[in-house]
């Protein structure tokens, strides 16, 4: 017994971590700035896209993967829904150009905005939000770009007119 306790050391009571200590780039930096980057990598902003053609059941499950995400403790950076894109579908009759059928649907579509995604997080986020998936809807992960935020505004008809009247104004008569 008295072997197994003179194996024992003892630890400075304020130690800092090797690894901290080894990676001070400068001598004037607080050796606490390398306990402050994230312990694993992190995907800096990803947007999940739902798209269906049920209204309700699209807003049920944006409901769901909000609340998800944020139960899991990943922050939220913003949602929103997307302008609906109108279709019209036809059904012809077999062989032949005649319509049988004409129907009009929409398209809706909501974004959840998810900032600083640990890495190896992502996967279990994943499987849970593919678990939860109602029928008539798609998710699709992808990494933000400043497009989609473009998408999200629905365009100002009257606007865009001002704007190319103005634009022929500008123009120098010939």
């Amino acid at each position: 017994m008295i072997r197994f306790l003179s194996n024992l050391r003892v630890l400075p009571r304020f130690s800092v971590p090797q690894i901290a200590q080894a990676r001070c780039y400068s001598k004037h930096d607080p050796d606490y700035l390398e306990l402050l980057k994230p312990k694993f990598p992190q995907y800096e902003t990803v947007n999940i896209r739902l798209t269906g053609y049920d209204y309700p059941i699209l807003e049920s499950y944006q409901k769901f993967v909000h609340n998800t995400a944020e139960y899991m403790g990943f922050e939220v950076a913003d949602s929103w829904a997307v302008p609906p894109k109108k279709l019209q579908v036809q059904r012809f009759k077999p062989d032949s150009a005649v319509v049988d059928g004409e129907y009009k649907l929409s398209v809706y579509e909501r974004i959840v905005q998810i900032d600083d995604l640990d890495a190896p997080m992502y996967p279990t986020l994943l499987r849970i939000l593919q678990a939860g998936i109602p029928e008539g809807v798609t998710l699709e992960v992808l990494e933000h770009t400043p497009e989609q935020d473009e998408i999200r505004f629905v365009p100002d008809s009257e606007l865009i007119a001002l704007k190319n009247q103005l634009e022929d104004m500008k123009k120098p008569k010939k």
